[in-house]
This record gives structure tokens, C-alpha cells and sequence, in this order.
């Protein structure tokens, strides 16, 4: 006879800027999960990009697929019982709306806005991405000539400027608990 748990799992979502810190507050985060005992899974924009979105490039239609694709995958580990953690900037709120649909059907959908200014990305920029864009050798660069829709109603807002990373990955994983996604350790 087989006994089973049901298995929730859950996405966590960071958008925003290039350089605004999704990366490094969700490689901060997932450990912290992991310890907790849940299988993490990680979609980060620029591996996915590699991987699964080859080829496409920087037009809206083009990122919107991306999009599309981050939240198809997100979706099917989500039903898996997996957290699965995306960072991507995913720049447009009807995309992020969209990929929040899919993963719903199966669960919880923790949409997380690192709120980071254009020029604050712009002074961490180590590969010199922002200069080059604000010189104009980078079209479709967004925040600069291309928008980023700030999201209306995200589960959580981290201004990275104002907050060190480790403070930012214990707010997300605080939020996470107060949604009743992750138990409180005792």
C-alpha cells in the first residue's frame, strides 16, 4: 500500500533591473529552502537564455516568449512539488501576469520587485553593460531604451539600494513564511 503527501510547491519570481540584485538574493534564498528540507530548482534569466531560449533576441515578441517559456517550465516544476526560483528581469507586466497564470494552476506564484534604480545598476555594473547602452551601443537595453514596467502588486518590494542582500534574502524568506509556504523554524 502507498501512503503519499501531497507535495506543494511554489515559485518564487524576482524581476527587475539588470545589476538589481535578483541573482544574488535568490542564490541566498534557496539555500536557506533547501536546509528546510524543499527541493529548489533555479530559472535564472541569463542560464534559460543559453539553454532553452537560444537564438531569440531583445525585441518585446522575443522576450514575451522567453517570458512565456520561464513560465511554462516554473509551472510544470510547481505542480512537481518543487520551489522553483526565477530570476529574470522580465520586463513586461502582462508577461509576468501571464507566467503567474500557469504557475497558478498548480500553485503559489511570489512575485518579488527588486526595486533597484537605473543609476544605481548602473554604478555595480561590472561588465559595463549600462555605459554601452547609454552611448547607444546597446539598443533594447531595459531601463534605458528599453521600458521596465514596475509590477503593480508584487507579493514583496526590495529596494536593493537601501538593503544589504542577506537582509533582502531574510525579507524574502520572511514573506514566505508569513504566506504559510515555508514553516517557521522552531
Amino acid at each position: 500500500m502507498w501512503h503519499s503527501q501531497p507535495v506543494t510547491g511554489f515559485t518564487l519570481w524576482f524581476t527587475g533591473l539588470s545589476g538589481a540584485g535578483k541573482t544574488t538574493i535568490a542564490e541566498l534564498v534557496g539555500p536557506e529552502l533547501e536546509r528546510r528540507g524543499l527541493l529548489v530548482d533555479y530559472l535564472d534569466g541569463d542560464v534559460v537564455r543559453t539553454h532553452l531560449s537560444q537564438g531569440l533576441g531583445f525585441s518585446r515578441a522575443d522576450r514575451d516568449t522567453n517570458i512565456e517559456r520561464i513560465g511554462w517550465v516554473a509551472s510544470r516544476l510547481t505542480r512537481a512539488g518543487a520551489v522553483v526560483i526565477v530570476s529574470a528581469i522580465s520586463p513586461y507586466e502582462d508577461a509576468r501576469r501571464a507566467a503567474r497564470a500557469l504557475v497558478e494552476e498548480h500553485g503559489a506564484f511570489v512575485e518579488v520587485h527588486v526595486a533597484t534604480s537605473v543609476d544605481e545598476c548602473a554604478r555595480r555594473d561590472v561588465k559595463g553593460l549600462y555605459a554601452k547602452a547609454l552611448a547607444g551601443e546597446i539598443p533594447e537595453f531595459t531601463g534605458v531604451s528599453d521600458p521596465y514596467e514596475d509590477p503593480r502588486e508584487p507579493e514583496l518590494r526590495l529596494d536593493t539600494a537601501e538593503t544589504a542582500p542577506e537582509e533582502s534574502a531574510r525579507l524574502v524568506v520572511a514573506k514566505l513564511e508569513e504566506l504559510g509556504l515555508v514553516g517557521v523554524p522552531a
